[in-house]
């Protein structure tokens, strides 16, 4: 039952993350007061590290941190501001297929890195699971229909390394799940991210910032920012890394279908075959035995394991 939760938190925070481009269509669309994109994704992580604050009360682990444990959180801060800014640089160098798919190499780096950070035992089905995803996502997004433009190489870098960062805060954050509850992690980690992402933010931009996009910006980093983000990270610490990863890639996989059922956009047969494969390997991820090797340092402690988010 357990790990039933896991997935079910995972698959949630995944559906919820394919809301992104409506949202930014929302407040970044014509006629929409602008603001700048590196303003807008740090209102979107104050939201997410100051939101969940009240819960700290509760939702608090007992125990021993070393120094160690606490330079992952700072690390985690650090990886974290990368991801999204490589992850948004990408999107403004090529075009929304070449970043999605580039920055979806996260669960393959992973599931490679998975059994020597996480001692999770290496699953040939996993991992023909994770490479089926890609290809179904390569046949939904179909990066082929427009020509090769100049900054598409620079864009995939892009997605690349937030790829890279993103897989990190995957490995970390299981790596840290006994020492730190999933609240903890969310605000510490936010203290850190906040002013790296800051310094990015154009000069000038605080003088001026549109109430109307803030507001936007900051439901929206309640809902698939904060809430998706606790449900992850709790997830996360029922199933293995690698699964969780897997099933993240459900994401833009929802906002095809989100782009289908509300903005009236069309998906040929192919793009019906890539959601297909995309969602039978979340289907064999489900199906797939839970990992029964855990390194120490993810396993709970009793005096942590009486917390709301491992009930």
């Amino acid at each position: 039952m357990r790990a039933l939760v896991g997935y079910a938190l995972i698959v949630a925070a995944a559906a919820s993350w394919g809301t992104w481009p409506w949202i930014f269509s929302v407040v970044y669309g014509p006629g929409e007061p602008p603001i700048p994109r590196e303003l807008g994704t740090l209102v979107i992580m104050a939201t997410v590290t100051f939101a969940p604050l009240p819960l700290l009360v509760r939702d608090r682990a007992r125990a021993h941190r070393t120094t160690r444990d606490w330079l992952f959180v700072v690390w985690l801060g650090v990886a974290d501001a990368a991801n999204v800014a490589l992850f948004f640089g990408a999107y403004a160098r090529t075009i929304v297929a070449i970043a999605v798919l580039t920055h979806s190499l996260a669960p393959l780096f992973v599931a490679l890195v998975s059994p020597f950070l996480l001692g999770e035992a290496p699953r040939l089905r996993t991992f023909a699971a994770v490479l089926v995803a890609l290809a179904g996502l390569l046949v939904v997004l179909a990066p082929w229909k427009d020509a090769l433009r100049p900054g598409d190489v620079t864009g995939a870098l892009f997605g690349a390394g937030s790829a890279v960062f993103y897989a990190s805060n995957v490995v970390v954050s299981k790596r840290l799940a006994g020492k730190f509850s999933a609240t903890e992690l969310m605000v510490y980690h936010g203290l850190v991210a906040l002013p790296c992402l800051a310094l990015l933010v154009p000069r000038g931009a605080f003088a001026h910032v549109p109430l109307t996009p803030v507001v936007k910006l900051v439901l929206a980093g309640l809902g698939p920012g904060a809430l998706a983000g606790l449900a992850f990270t709790w997830g996360l610490r029922r199933v293995p890394a690698t699964h969780a990863a897997t099933l993240a890639l459900l994401e833009p996989v929802c906002a095809v279908v989100l782009g289908v059922l509300v903005l009236g956009q069309a998906l040929a047969g192919t793009g019906v075959l890539g959601v297909g494969m995309v969602v039978g390997a979340a289907v064999v991820v489900l199906a797939s035995p839970p990992d029964q090797r855990e390194p120490e340092s993810c396993s709970s402690s009793p005096s942590s394991s009486q917390t709301p988010r491992q009930s």
